[in-house]
């Protein structure tokens, strides 16, 4: 007589073994219909499962976030159905579930087409309006891949045959359609009805680009209308936001083949790059950080000794000068730790903060590069804390408070927290793995905040806080950090005099606030979808004249407006004034001011904001103040 113990702490019992879709249903039939899968023990399995003994069991719907992913994976397999209706000769390898919906590759004759897209995509609609049952069975290892030889798919037959031999494995069938799957899946196609096809793209099988070249095809599956439709939403203004789209647009950068992963910079995106590291460089000086600059080029022994050649060597660009080796650095915390040992350091001179706005190179794949996202040379804001065991929470504290100050300037208000954890492959000993997981841990505690701990994503030389800050469309993106590291002071020798004459290694604590200035600055476009802020827009004011008679009066306007240390450029086009201002909003700046005779008998402009406002004529000390306001303001 199994019990079943629920959630809510009641229990369920049965005279003999049952489904969990039994289960369900006894419970209610309106969860027996919204039922997906289950958690028995834990452990997510199908609804088929059987109660043979007393266990937990939670019943999982679309409310569940494995409810959702149980519904992606289920709909790849469905996608796979609709291909091998549509497509017989077509050979189904893979379909796992990513962010916001799936893949499957297939081996076909020739690539799928968006015409074809669309005959699939209607297969599987027909296919899950006649709600066929999902089913699983288990066969022996080698059963299941003479089974799939049987049915010529040889790309499963050769992915069931790398499981080690004697172990059984697990299919599901839907009509005619079977497929190799861990599981669970939905009981029936019929559980499927919110999904779109949304693209076409080439992979290699298994990564390898020796290997044949294989169709990928994406889509995107929910459990609501509604929830696909904001989705489909927010590519939509993804879109418009691409931070590749309005670099052109507005002038800010360009990238071009001969320069991989390296970006020019416009006078305008220079303009913003500067008034983003001026920022951060009275920012770090008030709180104590002292600026240095560190050469980008250093012998391989060099990176050694610090252990990055061994952990980081194929993303390093190297050279060969005089039969010497070097490396382009990828990052500057070993050159930081040659300044601190560059001179007998005493406890007295700790905490010593060291802060560089550093170049930094790395070889990343040419298909990973990604605009300003993902680039091979870029600046960080690096910085790094020398301290002793009784002062890093403090300083883990001031830098939490620095760096939710920043994020709040630059217009992100929904900050994450993240611990990063001991990877598999490290440096140092578990104590110093303890301790620094530990020191991190309380100083999180200091700072008051809640966080999830990430296993096994720490850096190889210690655990690392990470900061995640959502933008305008409710993405999350890494930026900021701070580690706390024992091993690079001990491998590069970094030592000062302790209270009692001795010698003692310090802690040190690696720490950025934006991380890459390039992938920054990329979010801040997207995020302000190229409207930037007063304080950093490029150009925050354009004077626009009507005719050629105010000329001279515009040129005193952007003289007295530069005077007071705004940003401004005038339009003396002999263009129509509804011309110039439809031209100059589409360039999103904060102000237009428009300038005709009776503004300048005046002495004033009629001023125009980014929202298409009129806020009328305005003496130019008037505009003066509000232009400072708006700055002041910084949102």
């Amino acid at each position: 007589m199994p019990i079943a113990r629920l959630p809510d702490g009641s229990k369920r019992e049965f005279e003999q073994p049952v489904s969990l879709f039994d289960v369900a249903a006894n419970i209610g039939a309106g969860l027996a219909r919204a039922a997906l899968a289950a958690r028995l023990n834990g452990k997510l399995v199908d609804l088929s499962t059987l109660l043979t003994e007393d266990a937990d069991v939670a019943i999982v719907t679309e409310r569940d976030a494995d409810g959702l992913e149980i519904i992606r994976h289920s709909t790849a397999h469905l996608l796979a159905y609709a291909v091998k209706e549509l497509y017989p000769e077509a050979q189904v390898t893979i379909g796992p579930v990513i962010e916001n919906g799936f893949y499957y590759d297939f081996s076909y004759q020739r690539p799928f087409t968006p015409e074809d897209l669309e005959a699939i995509e209607k297969r599987m609609q027909e296919l899950a309006k006649r709600d066929i049952p999902v089913t699983r069975k288990v066969l022996p290892r080698d059963e299941a891949v003479s089974y799939f030889k049987g049915i010529g798919e040889h790309y499963k037959a050769e992915i069931i045959a790398s499981i080690p031999q004697g172990e059984d494995v697990s299919l599901y069938s839907e009509g005619d359609f079977t497929d190799l799957c861990r599981g669970p899946h939905v009981p029936s196609t019929g559980k499927l009805k919110v999904f779109k096809l949304m693209k076409v793209a080439g992979a290699y099988w298994r990564g390898d680009s020796n290997n044949e070249m294989l169709t990928r095809i994406y889509g995107t599956a929910w459990a609501k209308k509604e929830d696909l439709e904001a989705y489909l939403f927010q590519l939509e203004e993804a879109e418009k936001r691409d931070h590749r789209r309005l670099g052109k647009q507005l002038d800010l950068f360009h990238l071009q083949d001969e320069a991989p992963g390296m970006v020019f910079w416009h006078a305008k995106g220079w303009h913003l790059w500067q008034m983003v590291e001026q920022y951060l460089r009275k920012k770090l000086a008030k709180v104590g950080y002292n600026e240095v600059r560190t050469p980008q080029l250093m012998d391989r022994t060099f990176w050694q000794r610090s252990g990055h050649w061994d952990n980081y060597r194929e993303g390093m660009f190297t050279t060969e000068s005089e039969k010497r080796d070097y490396a382009l650095k990828p990052m500057s915390c070993p050159a930081h730790i040659q300044i601190f040992n560059n001179g007998l350091r005493s406890y007295r001179e700790l905490p010593i903060r060291l802060a560089e706005f550093g170049g930094c190179h790395r070889n990343e794949p040419s298909g990973a590069l990604h605009g300003l996202m993902r680039v091979r040379g870029f600046v960080q804001d690096d910085g790094h804390i020398f301290c002793t065991e009784g002062q890093y929470i403090e300083e883990v504290k001031a830098f939490h408070k620095l760096a939710m100050e920043v994020y709040g300037d630059f217009g992100f208000d929904q900050v994450a927290i993240k611990l990063s954890l001991r990877p598999e492959k490290r440096a140092g000993s578990d104590e110093l793995w303890d301790m620094a997981e530990e020191g991190l841990r309380a100083a999180l505690r200091a700072c008051e905040v809640e966080w999830e701990e990430l296993p096994g994503e720490g850096a190889f030389y210690g655990p690392k806080v990470e900061y995640h800050i959502k933008d305008a469309l409710g993405r999350s993106w890494q930026c900021g950090t701070i580690q706390l590291d024992a091993v690079l002071p001990e491998r590069l020798d970094a030592e000062y005099v302790t209270e009692d004459n001795g010698r003692r290694r310090p802690l040190m604590l690696h720490r950025a606030i934006i991380g890459s200035f390039e992938r920054f600055l990329g979010i801040l476009i997207e995020h302000h979808a190229g409207s930037f802020p007063m304080w950093l827009a490029p150009v925050q004011a354009m004077v626009l004249n009507i005719t050629d008679r105010q000329a001279e009066y515009v040129g005193k306007v952007v003289d007295f407006l530069k005077e007071q240390g705004f940003s401004v450029d005038s339009d003396l086009r002999n263009e129509k004034i509804t011309y110039k201002i439809r031209e100059h909003s589409l360039q999103r700046l904060p102000y237009l001011l428009i300038v005709g005779d009776k503004e300048m008998e005046a002495g004033a402009v009629a001023v125009r904001n980014r929202k298409g406002e009129d806020l009328g004529q305005l003496p130019l000390a008037e505009v003066a103040a509000l232009f400072r306001a708006d700055v002041a303001g910084r949102r």
